[in-house]
């Protein structure tokens, strides 16, 4: 794969543009548009050269509901964003396809349905690979968000068109890349609930952090396996056979106090020493004096990652830590340190703090981060950095 920038005959070009507009919908709106946003950049440029483009994303179905979710909301937001006509069509292959394709204009746009209405999409079907590809001359892949995934307009659609990368893509490369060669000292804070989602990257962090801060349910799994109360708090079996290997590792540094509440009154909330944590008490925040003490060291920080939540942020007893982290992270970056933060509830979370800019880099990619930072495999990005090293770093 090769940057859109390299490309050099563009001009009037058929583009799939796949993109990551997975962004939330309710009731036909579109609650936060972040994600379309930060895609305009590339959409513009190659309108600029007068590419009729295609453009497909996703939206992930509730397990629960068997009511397949349209992205026409998101085409019309789209539209109104580029102040441009959005053509939709609610269908992301076939016949009806092929012939709306065929009637677009020099620097026009079409739309498809839900890429995951095709059951192909999530197995990485030749066939529906072969069916989008063989609508356009080129590929093009701002999608960094789905990028570990193995799908069919993610993977197996190189196969079939010239591949290149999306002005987006390229940027979450590039800025990632500085996690993984970091100025140090670097400091990592990771949160959340799942362990097991995180273990590989906690590892690999571990070798290149001055120090990693924990917080969220993750810390209770380090606290419980230290012999520690934690009382009714999110713990994972699992994950405590995990910790234990990494309990006494000195660069960890654990939550000293905590908000709790008691189970049965969530909204009754003190803050408690992690040595008086009582058996009917649920750990739902960091408390003030670990914020100092995580305080302490981002301010050592020159470069900064940061992933998942102190703790149940969503409630607004239990928010604090959470929204104290996310302020002290954004005062050191854009100058003093790099910051790098990722992950929806992590960037939901920073948003609140109306802070956002004065973060390096806010990816738009959850699980898609994780995975590249902890050197996963990752179908979307197979070949990026051997084709492009001067945009890599590497």
């Amino acid at each position: 794969m090769k940057s859109i920038r390299q490309i050099k005959k563009l001009k009037n070009k058929i583009v799939f543009l796949r993109v990551d507009f997975n962004v939330p919908i309710e009731k036909g709106s579109i609650k936060e548009d972040y994600k379309i946003i930060q895609a305009l950049p590339t959409i513009r440029f190659l309108l600029r050269y007068g590419c009729r483009l295609i453009i497909a994303t996703h939206l992930a179905e509730a397990s629960t509901s068997k009511i397949k979710i349209s992205t026409k909301p998101i085409a019309q937001r789209l539209s109104q964003l580029l102040d441009k006509k959005v053509n939709f069509i609610n269908n992301c292959c076939g016949e009806l396809v092929i012939k709306a394709v065929d009637k677009l204009k020099t620097g026009e746009i079409l739309f498809l349905e839900n890429l995951r209405s095709n059951k192909g999409e999530k197995e990485n079907e030749k066939k529906l690979a072969k069916q989008l590809a063989n609508l356009a001359n080129l590929y093009v892949n701002d999608a960094f968000a789905v990028c570990h995934r193995n799908h069919a307009s993610v993977s197996a659609i190189k196969k079939y068109l010239p591949a290149y990368v999306g002005l987006l893509l390229e940027k979450e490369i590039i800025n990632l890349n500085k996690i993984n060669k970091p100025k140090k000292p670097l400091i990592s804070i990771i949160g959340g609930v799942k362990m097991k989602t995180k273990t590989i990257l906690i590892k690999k962090l571990l070798k290149k952090s001055h120090r990693m801060l924990i917080g969220g349910a993750l810390a209770n799994n380090f606290i419980a396996s230290h012999g520690f109360e934690v009382g009714h708090s999110i713990i994972d079996q699992d994950s405590i056979k995990i910790v234990t290997k990494l309990k006494n590792n000195a660069k960890i540094i654990l939550p000293i106090d905590a908000i709790v509440s008691n189970r049965k009154d969530k909204s009754n909330a003190v803050a408690k020493s992690i040595n008086k944590i009582e058996k009917n008490d649920m750990i739902l925040d960091i408390g003030p004096k670990t914020i100092k003490l995580y305080a302490s060291f981002i301010k050592q920080a020159n470069t900064i990652i940061w992933n998942g939540p102190m703790g149940y942020f969503e409630n607004e007893h239990f928010k604090h830590g959470t929204l104290a982290v996310a302020r002290l992270i954004a005062s050191r970056s854009t100058g003093k340190a790099f910051g790098v933060v990722g992950g929806g509830e992590t960037v939901e979370a920073l948003k609140i703090t109306k802070m956002s800019e004065h973060i390096d880099w806010v990816s738009t990619g959850g699980g898609a981060m994780l995975a590249y930072l902890s050197g996963e495999k990752m179908p979307g990005l197979k070949g990026v950095c051997r084709r492009i090293p001067r945009i890599c770093g590497v």
